[in-house]
Parts: structure tokens; sequence; C-alpha cells
């Protein structure tokens, strides 16, 4: 589930609103390919973990599947989008919390995302999880 406080958005605020709240649906399905449509498909993707940077999309993508090896693993996942911040007509900065609630148990922290917006269509193409 994406949470969100209810106010005057824009269309590419409810793009982006729109494209986190399915990353979530195909997360809490057990599906990290669905997931990862999120992402920016490029070997310039980075994301930042406990463990520091991962760079590209193969890469982020095989670090997922290793830490969530199965549903279990996976759990039910929320976020919680905390501000939405607009840089320029292409780009987005957002920080948020998740919190996952699985059998392996719990786990949760914040996150910031920069977004850009490739070919019409928003991307992360940058993610700090903690």
């Amino acid at each position: 589930m994406l949470a969100f406080t209810s106010f005057a958005q824009n269309k590419d605020e409810r793009a982006i609103r729109g494209m986190l709240t399915t990353q979530v649906a195909e997360w809490n399905k057990g599906n990290i390919a669905g997931y990862m449509h999120g992402y920016w498909q490029n070997d310039s993707l980075v994301f930042i973990g406990k463990n520091g940077p991962n760079y590209g999309y193969s890469n982020t993508l095989t670090r997922y599947q290793k830490a969530y090896p199965d549903a279990a693993h996976m759990g039910k996942l929320t976020s919680t989008i905390i501000s939405m911040k607009k840089l320029s007509p292409d780009y987005y900065f957002i920080i948020g919390k998740w919190q996952l609630t699985r059998e392996a148990g719990d786990l949760g922290g914040s996150y910031t995302l920069l977004l850009h917006k490739i070919r019409s269509k928003w991307v992360i193409i940058v993610d700090h999880s903690s």
C-alpha cells in the first residue's frame, strides 16, 4: 500500500505516484521483475543500500533476487511518500518511508529517489534505501 497526503497534484505527480503504487502492488504479488519496471533499465542506474552503491539495472535486479529469494522474505510492502519536490520539468526528488511485514522478520527504513522523465515515462534513476 502506498500512502500519501491528499492534495492537488499535477499530471507528473499523478504519474509518479501511479508508478510507485504499481511497484508496491508487484512486490506484494511476489513479482520482483514487475517491481523493477519502475527503475531505469540502464547501466547508469544507481541503487545505494546498507552495503553501499550498486550500479546498473541488472546488478540491482540480482541484488533484489538474492536479498528476497521467496515470498516469505519479500513479505508485504508499504510505502509512504513524505515529500515530492519538482527539481525541473524532467526530474523529481522523493523522500519516503518503507515497511516490510514478513514471516522472516519485519524490516523498515527510509528512502530517497531521484526520478527522471525519459521518453515520457517516469523512472527511478537513483534509489538510496536504508
